[in-house]
């Protein structure tokens, strides 16, 4: 489960990428974390709002690739839920239920043919 608490991550970028930020943090008053934890967070937004992202989260849930929990993680927990009601209908059978005999379906008169 996620949490906001700050969890300490490491990673390398060109130096030039370092001195630029720091620039940025000093002209804006705060410093290189603030900046870079909101650059990932519009970052990430950007790409759940996308489209192109939500189809292929779907399709690798759908294939068994994802768990639920990285789904919500991904793409938020409504349209995650929509994604497992959909794949559960999509894996189960098709419902048997015959059409109610006291309903004219039709509507009138039905017509038929006996092309083959």
């Amino acid at each position: 489960m996620s949490t906001d608490e700050p969890r300490r991550v490491h990673f390398q970028s060109p130096e030039y990428l370092v001195e630029r930020l720091d620039a940025i943090a000093e002209l804006m008053g705060t410093d290189r974390t603030d900046l870079l934890v909101e650059a990932i967070r519009a970052y990430i937004d950007e790409q759940a709002d996308s489209d192109a992202f939500q189809q292929r989260v779907a399709t690798a849930f759908y294939e068994g690739e994802l768990e639920f929990e990285t789904v919500k993680q991904l793409v938020g927990a409504e349209h995650a839920q929509r994604l497992r009601l959909l794949k559960a209908d999509l894996e189960g059978e098709p419902f048997d239920i015959a059409a109610p005999a006291d309903t004219d379906i039709y509507d009138g008169d039905a017509v038929t043919t006996d092309e083959r």
